[in-house]
């Protein structure tokens, strides 16, 4: 993964996940399911602050994945007992849901995060571009880890319905990352966004591959 693309993704990717919940309701619904856009705001948050703790915590190489396969962990799981592909998801999403309504008014929620996405962005561009950090029990290189960054928030900005589109930059990422993951052409019918959110589970699809990501 190029460095300069994968700063410039993330860059993009808060910049303009932040401008999306400055303009939509936060208690309206999203494309997780039982969350507002609070909640899923407060998710978002999380991952900033984890890629702060990240960038303050490097790591020996080699890595032992990269921004594709970093994912693997994340597919979904027939049958998952939580219902909602495995690895707790539902726990998590109760989680943070109570998290967030402990915040007096959804602003709370966007004033830390305006704090903070700044902060995680500026802290990616310091990082050093040949190292790696730890992070959820992997070990990753800078550039890849930056990547799932941005592929992350993607995603979660289009689960915002918002009138504002994702980064460019980080949409197209998050579809090559899904790419690997399908090891296989992705649809020609579909268009990137599309892709992504038929990709993620977030539409209905007559690809029986899909959902790559839970």
């Amino acid at each position: 993964m190029d460095i300069e693309r994968a700063r410039t993704a993330l860059a993009a990717a808060y910049r303009e996940f932040t401008a999306a919940v400055q303009e939509t309701d936060p208690l309206s619904p999203t494309r997780c399911a039982g969350w507002a856009g609070v909640d899923l705001l407060f998710h978002v948050l999380c991952d900033a602050q984890r890629a702060l703790v990240a960038f303050a915590t490097p790591a020996d190489g080699p890595p032992d994945v990269d921004h594709v396969t970093y994912w693997s962990s994340f597919q979904p799981v027939p049958d998952a007992p939580d219902g909602t592909g495995g690895g707790g998801a539902d726990a998590h999403a109760w989680w943070v849901r109570r998290s967030a309504s402990a915040f007096t008014r959804p602003s709370g929620v966007l004033r830390v995060w305006e704090d903070t996405a700044p902060a995680a962005v500026r802290a990616a561009l310091a990082a050093d571009p040949a190292g790696h950090v730890a992070t959820q029990g992997h070990v990753v290189a800078v550039p890849d880890f930056l990547a799932t960054l941005a592929t992350e928030a993607a995603v979660h900005h289009l689960d915002l319905r918002a009138a504002r589109p994702p980064a460019r930059e980080a949409l197209e990422l998050a579809g090559e990352t899904l790419d690997g993951l399908l090891g296989d052409d992705r649809p020609s019918r579909l268009d990137l966004t599309t892709y992504v959110l038929e990709a993620t589970g977030r539409l209905p699809s007559a690809d029986d591959r899909f959902p790559l990501l839970g």
